[in-house]
């Protein structure tokens, strides 16, 4: 009886390892995605915590500098890799933004957490070809290390101004549970039931 609730004490947990999209940039605590899919996870009985390690302005090198110290201190089963935004508003080498969600991805599965990658897109006044190949590169990633992958985290809503903060770039709460419900199709698949 006491493995059992030692057990029931213990829910795993997924790390949701992103930016200012995933980190409810200039919501309440509880309005981002995020913390939704905390909700989510209780209300449909998975035994799941969820810690968010998302910080504003975040790039894919930032997440590569700190990940280590992310895995050890939360342990997660599931990391939700949400990153690369940043790098693409910022003009960063699309290999350079390959090669950190690869290392990222390499240090989850050496702690032995599964990766769902989140894929971003970026306006197509950086140019076009620039945009496309920064969108495609998610996709690859995903495929070359066979990992579920989610193509766009602002699918459904991305050119919809009434979904976005007054800066035209942070969704907005009503936005949130759009967000939620885009990542749980590709979450979803990865969550044991107790």
């Amino acid at each position: 009886m006491l493995a059992l609730s030692a057990a029931a004490a213990s829910a795993a947990t997924i790390l949701v390892y992103g930016d200012s999209l995933s980190s409810g940039y200039g919501l309440p605590q509880d309005e981002g995605w995020a913390s939704l899919l905390a909700r989510r996870l209780r209300a449909e009985r998975f035994d799941y915590k969820v810690a968010n390690a998302s910080i504003s302005g975040e790039t894919t090198l930032g997440g590569v500098n700190r990940i280590a110290a992310a895995l050890k201190a939360h342990r997660p089963a599931i990391v939700i890799l949400a990153l690369g935004a940043n790098d693409g508003l910022r003009g960063q080498p699309i290999e350079a933004i390959r090669s950190n969600l690869e290392a990222i991805i390499a240090a989850c599965r050496r702690a032995k957490a599964r990766v769902l990658l989140v894929g971003m897109r970026i306006p197509p006044n950086y140019g076009a070809p620039y945009a496309e190949r920064f969108r495609r590169t998610f996709g690859d990633v995903a495929a070359s290390r066979k990992l579920p992958l989610v193509p766009f985290l602002l699918e459904g809503f991305a050119e919809k101004r009434e979904y976005f903060q007054a800066d035209g770039v942070h969704p907005n709460a009503a936005a949130q549970p759009t967000m939620l419900d885009t990542v749980w199709i590709g979450l979803r698949p990865l969550l044991k039931k107790p």
